[in-house]
């Protein structure tokens, strides 16, 4: 967590005896990580050495959900509360908890209203109402929580923007034009950074499960993605200023003046309740009811002031038109997903027809929001790595369940959603036991996602599992978790991972008459009843000419359940209405199909596979990477750098000459020849001193210095500085370069190479060359 430049950066060593047992006992809030005011430092101290329960039973619960609102159009807030140590203040100040335990309860009351109504079969309407409540509800607990949690720690974002433009990790578009909202570019150390992350994920996912990876085009006819649903649902609804043309998204318009109006201490009580109820209910209002909402409240726009159009219905996808006739109708991409869909069939060939099999695919997809903002997080165009799981439905077991079974994640599973409760420390063998998580491969991905996070650099205290509820989830899924992180913005989704069920293969089955299925063998032969339909094809192709043979394949993937409703219509009308598409229909006579039953023997049984998809916004995770590393030095608050893990460092390490004296330049060459020949990145700088070039160093995330002085000259040996702490070991030219490799690729730690070659003072080492 991050603080302000008034406040002070927590290390590891302290002169109090006091505070080096507090520390002692109480890790979880040091290490380095941890940015806090020596006022809480000394509150949170004295409570915790005074307190008669201990934290150690405590202390490894996840954080509070909380989220720092913005104001639409506004600069945003710079800081968030560090709800880490919020929590803490709850748990033992019994004047903070007795302030919350209403609100909770609250929360807890409600959820038990909205499962009754669900086990009673209660109407929609009634459900959905209660679901509302239930969600303003949270809101009002978690602005609590975030009113009483301490309010002079918080982390300066714009001195970690500062830094992330200043050394070109990345920055707006076309800045020389304006600038683009929602569009960046990766400079030479954000592109790094981003390769470095998605070789890795490359290594960890699928070398290490044997996935198919595939690279499908951006380009999507408009079919595919008609069956998909994206056409109809992938849209939102915006309005215009109507006098500089800037467009807002309606329901973020409404909610931001909604929230204020409700913050004005001179609005009535009565009008207070009528928008938190109205924000509750927000996702579920129609076109009409939001444009009655705009006219009622007397809504502009917030940055002019104007008057704003009605709503337009405005579709997230860019739309074009495919070769030079502009009569075939496509869209970029908005996820990566659909490519390995329609690839199913031969992707399960390149198997040998077996299941289970996982695909991946990493590429950049698109939408078009509408308010793009908070930098990497919601952009028009992103890179996403999409994993598609196809696995048997009736058997979801995975052979490697049990080396992450023994894991625990904080998991905010839906009920402790609905009773007001944080996340909590699960197993997930426990989790899957007591059916929390619906199935062992969707755990196993749960897993991998969080070994995966955690060694990129992700800090796992801020990193939780959300689990989607009931209302959240889509209507074919079965199971859905999201991994979140804390970041300023509050908790941002990164990953999800989803059982979408066989969903995405059913809708592209019936949109073009081609069977995505598998095949497995049954324990012995079975003899089943057989339905299907027999066209009459000359009569049909009479009938239909060129449409024949796109009726006939439609036919026969009708299912029995399909073919029995058919039969009933034809005894009824001697006629039936049969969809094509989602555009086209044609009528059939009963003399044109017969229906036939008879036995089959079969050794192999047909099915649908289903899906689990672990889905990773790379942009996101980024983000949340650089926010988790940013660190300032505690002797100079200008010193600011991201402490990144070697593993995904844009650049492995410096080499350093402390001079440019002709002698050292024959050691600068050998080791740059070494460096190069083992795949090492490296930078080389000898201009400034070399205090300045460490901190140059620092703050574009290399880990290793390499520094040659004079005294190698003599005893062949160089100095090796560890970014993060600074300290330095000396050691022979000759191990040097082995030594990074093994540091930068994870296979030693500093620790171990430190007591190996022991701390080395660098004042000791010569800075005059030698005489001649």
């Amino acid at each position: 967590m991050f603080e302000s430049t008034s406040t002070i950066v927590v290390h590891n060593h302290f002169r109090s005896s006091t505070l080096l047992n507090f520390r002692k006992n109480y890790p979880l809030l040091f290490g380095g990580r941890l940015f806090m005011s020596s006022r809480i430092i000394s509150v949170v101290a004295r409570r915790l050495l005074s307190s008669s329960s201990s934290l150690k039973n405590k202390n490894n619960k996840n954080i509070s959900n909380n989220k720092v609102p913005t104001d639409w159009g506004y600069k945003k807030i710079n800081k968030y509360k560090p709800l880490f140590v919020e929590k803490i203040m709850a748990e033992l100040d019994p004047k903070i908890a007795s302030q919350l335990e209403p609100f909770r309860q609250s929360v807890k009351e409600q959820g038990d209203i909205v499962r009754q109504l669900k086990s009673e079969n209660a109407p929609e309407l009634d459900v959905k109402k209660a679901v509302a409540e239930l969600k303003n509800r949270k809101r009002l607990l978690e602005e609590k929580t975030l009113e009483l949690a301490p309010p002079d720690a918080g982390f300066e974002r714009t001195k970690m923007e500062d830094l992330i433009k200043r050394r070109f990790f990345f920055d707006n578009s076309f800045a020389i034009y304006g600038g683009i909202t929602g569009q960046f570019d990766f400079g030479p150390m954000g592109c790094s950074v981003k390769n470095n992350m998605i070789d890795l994920w490359r290594k960890h996912f699928v070398l290490q499960e044997q996935m198919l990876e595939v690279d499908c085009t951006v380009l999507t006819p408009e079919p595919v993605l008609k069956a998909s649903g994206h056409v109809e649902r992938f849209a939102d609804l915006m309005v215009k200023d109507l006098v500089t043309g800037e467009c807002f998204r309606l329901d973020h318009l409404i909610k931001a003046h909604l929230e204020k109006l409700s913050s004005n201490p001179k609005t009535s009580e009565e009008i207070r309740q009528e928008c938190q109820t109205i924000v509750t209910k927000l996702d579920g209002f129609n076109k009409d009811q939001m444009n009655e909402i705009l006219k009622k409240f007397k809504i502009k726009s917030p940055l002019t002031g104007n008057d704003l159009t009605e709503a337009i219905e405005f579709n997230l996808m860019f739309s074009t038109m495919i070769g030079p006739s502009g009569q075939v109708k496509g869209f970029l991409r908005p996820e990566t997903a659909q490519g390995i869909f329609v690839n199913f069939k031969r992707l399960l060939e390149f198997n040998q027809r077996r299941l289970p099999f996982a695909a991946a695919q990493v590429g950049n997809a698109f939408r078009n929001e509408i308010s793009p903002r908070s930098g990497l997080i919601r952009v028009r165009e992103f890179t996403l790595a999409e994993i598609e799981h196809f696995v048997d439905p009736s058997n979801k077991s995975h052979p490697k369940y049990d080396t992450i079974a023994d894991l625990q994640l904080n998991l905010y599973t839906a009920c402790n959603q609905m009773d007001g409760k944080s996340s909590e420390l699960i197993r997930i063998g426990d989790a899957v036991d007591r059916k929390i998580i619906a199935n062992e491969t969707l755990a196993y991905f749960i897993g991998r996602i969080y070994l995966f996070m955690v060694k990129i650099g992700i800090d796992q205290r801020k990193l939780r599992f959300r689990q989607h509820m009931d209302n959240e989830m889509a209507h074919y899924a079965t199971d859905c978790w999201d991994a979140e992180c804390l970041t300023s913005y509050g908790w941002v989704e990164c990953v999800g991972c989803a059982d979408r069920s066989c969903f995405d293969l059913l809708q592209h089955t019936k949109a073009t008459n081609v069977k995505l299925v598998a095949e497995k063998d049954l324990p012995e032969p079975k003899m089943i009843n057989v339905v299907e339909i027999v066209p009459n094809k000359g009569l049909m192709g009479k009938h239909f000419k060129s449409n024949a043979q796109k009726v006939i394949q439609r036919l026969n993937v009708l299912n029995e359940n399909e073919i029995k409703q058919i039969e009933e219509e034809l005894n009824a009308k001697n006629e039936f209405i049969l969809d094509l598409d989602k555009e086209n229909q044609v009528t059939i006579t009963k003399e044109m199909i017969t229906i036939k039953r008879y036995e089959k023997k079969i050794h192999v049984e047909e099915f649908t596979p289903g899906v689990i998809e672990p889905s990773f916004g790379i942009g996101r995770i980024m983000h949340t990477l650089f926010e988790h590393n940013f660190r300032i030095r505690q002797d100079d608050e200008q010193r600011t750098y991201f402490a990144l893990p070697a593993i995904v460092c844009p650049i492995k390490c410096s080499l350093l000459p402390l001079s440019n004296h002709q002698s050292l330049k024959s050691y600068v060459t050998e080791i740059s020849k070494q460096l190069s020949s083992a795949d090492i990145s490296f930078k080389f700088d000898d201009t400034g001193s070399i205090g300045k070039r460490y901190a140059r160093t620092d703050e574009i995330s290399i880990p290793f210095a390499i520094t040659i002085d004079f005294d190698s000259l003599n005893d062949k040996m160089v100095t090796l500085r560890e970014r993060d702490s600074t300290e330095q070991i000396r050691l022979p030219i000759a191990d040097v370069v082995n030594i990074v490799k093994e540091l930068s690729m994870n296979i030693r730690q500093w620790d171990d190479v430190r007591n190996q070659y022991g701390i080395f003072d660098p004042t000791q080492s010569s800075s005059e060359p030698p005489p001649q």
